[in-house]
């Protein structure tokens, strides 16, 4: 697997893994938003996706997955982290935040992503909770519903 810098060829992979995922985060496909978000991102260096070699060989944009951070100091945030169904399971989204780790995160401070609220459906089928705890970060306070209207939450690890 290979984590780089996401370009402007990646954006249709953005797109794909978004599909994957509406049901648990709301629309985001067809929403100008979503596109503006991945976009700007993309021209300040702060998108990353992660490609199998096979795909990078030929420049196909068939993602295993990708991400969106904010580097914003003192806490800076993964604004968006999502692995393909067929990638799940296989070091993908830890290699992503080690990547952005390395490439982003400047101490001290803290490194914040919200997620779902442990009542939401998406909690336990996405693994998410427990993927961010494997990752050092612990819950934190709730947020707003998202616009699908789940329960969401502040996973924040300490950097230092």
């Amino acid at each position: 697997m290979i984590v780089r810098r996401a370009q402007q060829r990646d954006f249709p992979g953005f797109l794909s893994l978004a599909a994957e995922v509406e049901h648990w985060f709301g629309p985001m496909v067809d929403e100008p938003g979503f596109h503006s978000a991945v976009e700007r991102h993309i021209r300040r260096s702060t998108a990353l996706v992660a490609v199998s070699p096979e795909a990078e060989a030929v420049a196909r944009a068939g993602l295993l997955g990708g991400m969106l951070f904010d580097r914003r100091t003192p806490v800076q945030h993964i604004d968006w982290l999502v692995v393909s169904a067929h990638a799940r399971g296989r070091g993908v989204g830890r290699a992503l935040v080690a990547e952005a780790v390395r490439r982003f995160v400047q101490a001290p401070g803290a490194l914040e992503v919200v997620t779902f609220g442990a009542d939401h459906p998406g909690a336990v089928a996405s693994g998410a909770r427990v993927f961010y705890e494997r990752l050092g970060f612990s819950p934190a306070e709730a947020r707003e519903p998202g616009p699908e209207g789940g329960s969401r939450q502040v996973y924040r690890r300490t950097v230092s």
